[in-house]
């Protein structure tokens, strides 16, 4: 529901006060409640909770009833039915929102009172304190889901066995769990206890992926904090991200993502259909017990005082006769079996669709199970509220029985509807869309006159596409500018890495005529720019990233408090905040669980002269081997191989080209600083050659200080030749660091020229690839070098290389790609 997801927490937070007052109110009345047992007299005159004079027979006999407290009546049948209709309806964002038992799981978050993990640094000695989080690869971690509905099936047991009617145990099993959820919350970080442990969870996960009814759709929303993402509420009453990136995906973040991210793992399966199972299994025990339905429909097993006097009663009655097997074996016994049956039935009709799927409807195997999923929810849905708070709707009148029934079925088939239609291709087309939408509006085009008095946020997916197509202002070096913005964002939030964006990203590319060779300079150029975005060992995750926004947030706020005490906003206040390591920095720290790494990372973005002199100073660091691979391509002894060599030379010309571009810009950004003097003076000695050329055609002499300039001017007259004299094996030094690029047509490259030079040795590192997944073309080239070839194998033994080379080579293809 949007309107919903767009309260502010402030307001939520009074209204999850409120609930959980009265949840806990409930609790109480477990304990003493005198009161309401009045209005379940029998001769009550108006009240419709009294006990009826119809007998109720349990195994052949009539029940005994007295007058009851009416808490657990009202707990069963209006609070828990309550909850799965929120589920469904308004989705998981309401409920984790407004849910008591989540909300007291944050009581030791907001006291400060969270256990922690001392983190010393081995090399420096300093000591950092961390709030524990579960490790993805632990066995909670990877166990949880099976945990949380083990715990549901106990619950379940316990329900008919021990606390259905019985206050005193009910109320102890609640706070039990009460107790359980906080201390959950001291020892881990985050909503663990939401995550990890509530057995409400995998009720949560069936009824509200991927969305609910009216839930909002997380990956085309403006807002910064999405659906019940963890916020808190700063003192100008500005809402700010607490996330700690408790669990990757994170269903608090976006529903549907974390839905299509675990489609496909059997957990899933076994929770579905395993629950459909167990909710049959429990309402169907109550007939199996008593012989007959009105047992349940009359609620009277919601006021049994005597619940636990029949543990060891006979737990089954059919036919007229009992069976001797106590009800505290019978229970688990029947929930156990319809658990398997469900189960094993579920995996049985998905098996069968699978291969009927194959020969009639070829759709994709997550399509399929998505819609067996969602038929799934629609059937123990409405198969749920057959039995869900009856006892309770029974007491209206049969108008509004009426009413309350097409009510449900209404907005179930509802929900179906909207739900099938889902798929993980049109979740990530949307996504996309958004992302490029959010970067048509940063290039800021007129498009007023094509959308007829609407906005960019109000087109859909396939209008925003169809607007790229005829925007005339939209060039190509803007949608390549778009695209890039795509890329970094998508890059930023882990979505996708290196490796899997040139297939996740192809359907954008499509739209907007993006060739794969664009994508990959696309690459390159953010590589360049800021290396940290390719770095294989950075973990990225949409859930760091609002880890470490939040983070950064704080500390923001936390320098301009310091600034205002101190009434001055001088650069330097900057580091007296890191060197004093105050309370409230160590606090941030261990809120955010930042290591030393990511708080360097982010003191970069805080500092951008700073960040940036660091990436020149890397950039720069990566100069040298490039230009001494440049100038072994040069090499007399390499001519015979000019077409490939032509190859391999533009790309690394072209990669020279944005590292000096980004550096030149950073020596802008820098004006006189010394640091800018001593990187222009290492950059002039570097690359004398490129220089003039970029000086001269980019105008970069009007954006750079003379002092700047001064250090680059003397150096361009010197001599721009190489030695021509180098040997095989200088060569071949110089060029198998190209092996490590991401672009598979340089390694292919590299690896074709290193088998000109020495075959064994290219044998060799062919042999150290086969077994890792590559591209078509650098596998193809891998497989031949590993097949008997000739002394000296020529282009045309390499059938995918040669057409790439000589494509490359052609006039066609070269003015092609230089039109903008």
């Amino acid at each position: 529901m949007v309107a919903f997801a767009r309260l502010s927490e402030r307001r939520m937070h009074w209204i999850r006060s409120a609930l959980t007052i009265a949840w806990l109110l409930i609790v109480v009345s477990l304990f003493y409640d005198p009161w309401t047992p009045a209005l379940t007299t029998p001769n009550h005159p108006w009240s419709p909770l009294r006990l009826p004079e119809d007998c109720i027979a349990v195994q052949g006999q009539c029940l005994v009833e007295q007058p009851y407290p009416l808490g657990t009546t009202l707990f069963w049948g209006a609070i828990v039915p309550a909850a799965i209709f929120i589920l469904l309806v308004f989705g998981h964002e309401a409920w984790r929102r407004i849910c008591p038992l989540s909300f007291l799981s944050q009581i030791p978050r907001s006291l400060g009172w969270q256990r922690q993990l001392k983190r010393e640094n081995s090399k420096t000695g300093k000591v950092r304190y961390e709030l524990v989080k579960v490790r993805p690869d632990s066995w909670l971690g990877r166990n949880y889901l099976y945990l949380q509905f083990g715990w549901l099936f106990v619950g379940l047991c316990g329900r008919i066995l021990f606390f259905n009617a019985d206050r005193l145990v009910l109320a102890l099993w609640l706070l039990f769990t009460i107790t359980a959820a906080i201390l959950v919350g001291y020892l881990l970080s985050g909503k663990s206890w939401c995550n990890y442990f509530c057995p409400m969870a995998p009720v949560q996960r069936i009824y509200s992926e991927p969305g609910g009814l009216f839930s909002s759709q997380a990956h085309m929303s403006d807002q910064l904090i999405t659906q019940s993402m963890c916020r808190i509420v700063l003192p100008d009453g500005k809402e700010q991200s607490a996330c700690v990136a408790c669990q990757n995906p994170c269903i608090d973040i976006d529903a549907e993502r974390a839905y299509w991210d675990g489609l496909h793992k059997p957990e899933e399966s076994f929770l579905r259909y395993g629950y459909i199972g167990l909710v049959v299994g429990y309402f169907v025990y109550y007939y199996l017990y008593a012989g007959n339905w009105n047992y349940y429909f009359s609620g009277a097993w919601a006021r049994q005082s005597d619940q636990l006097a029949s543990l060891l009663s006979p737990g089954f009655y059919l036919f007229g006769r009992t069976i001797n097997i106590p009800k505290l074996m019978a229970v688990p016994l029947t929930l156990g079996i319809f658990t398997v049956i469900g189960h094993q039935g579920g995996r049985w009709l998905e098996n069968r669709l699978r291969v009927y799927n194959r020969h009639h409807w070829k759709l994709a195997p997550e399509t399929i199970r998505h819609r067996i999923f969602t038929l799934c929810t629609f059937s123990i849905f409405n198969f749920f509220f057959i039995f869900g708070g009856r006892p309770l709707v029974q007491l209206l009148p049969l108008w509004g029985q009426y009413l309350y029934d097409l009510g449900l079925v209404l907005l179930s088939t509802l929900w179906l509807y909207k739900t099938l239609q889902r798929s993980p291709d049109l979740y990530s087309r949307e996504n996309l869309a958004s992302r490029f939408r959010k970067q048509l509006e940063k290039l800021q085009l007129n498009v007023s006159q094509f959308l007829e008095g609407r906005s960019l946020s109000d087109l859909n997916t396939h209008e925003v596409y169809i607007l790229a197509r005829v925007l005339p202002g939209f060039t190509r070096e803007k949608r390549h500018e778009a695209y890039k913005g795509v890329v970094r964002e998508a890059l930023e939030e882990g979505s996708v890495n290196y490796s899997s964006s040139l297939e996740v990203l192809q359907q954008l590319r499509q739209e907007l005529g993006i060739t794969d060779d664009e994508h990959r300079d696309v690459l390159e150029e953010l590589g360049i720019e800021d290396p940290e975005l390719l770095n294989p060992d950075r973990q990225r995750s949409l859930e760091n990233q609002i880890r470490l926004s939040g983070y950064r947030k704080s500390l923001e706020r936390l320098m301009l408090l310091q600034r205002k005490q101190a009434d001055s906003y001088a650069k330097s206040t900057f580091d007296p905040l890191l060197t004093q390591n105050s309370a409230e920095l160590r606090a941030l720290r261990r809120q955010y669980s930042i290591t030393a790494q990511e708080e360097a990372w982010i003191l970069d973005g805080l500092s951008p002269e700073a960040g940036n002199l660091r990436r020149a100073e890397f950039l720069l660091g990566q100069l040298p081997a490039l230009i001494s691979c440049y100038r072994a391509l040069h090499q007399p002894i390499l001519h015979q191989h000019k077409a490939v060599l032509m190859l391999l030379r533009d790309s690394i010309h072209h990669k020279k080209e944005l590292m000096m571009r980004t550096l030149l810009g950073t020596l802008v950004t820098l004006q006189a600083d010394p640091a800018a003097l001593a990187l222009a003076q290492s950059l002039g000695q570097l690359s004398p050659s490129i220089l003039p050329e970029l000086l001269e055609l980019e105008n970069w002499r009007d954006q750079l200080h003379t002092d700047v300039l001064q250090c680059l001017m003397p150096l361009q007259g010197q001599s721009s030749t190489c030695s021509l004299d180098y040997s095989p094996r200088e060569i071949l030094s110089f060029l198998e660091p190209l092996l490590c690029d991401r672009n598979p047509l340089i390694q292919t490259a590299c690896l074709y020229i290193i088998a000109q030079l020495d075959l064994q040795h290219s044998q060799a590192i062919a042999r150290d690839f086969e077994n890792i997944q590559h591209s078509p073309l650098l596998q193809e080239t891998i497989n031949l070098l590993l097949s008997p070839p000739e002394p000296d194998p020529r282009l045309t033994q390499f059938p995918i290389l040669e057409k790439v080379v000589h494509l490359f080579n052609s006039d066609f293809f070269t003015v092609c790609t230089a039109k903008p």
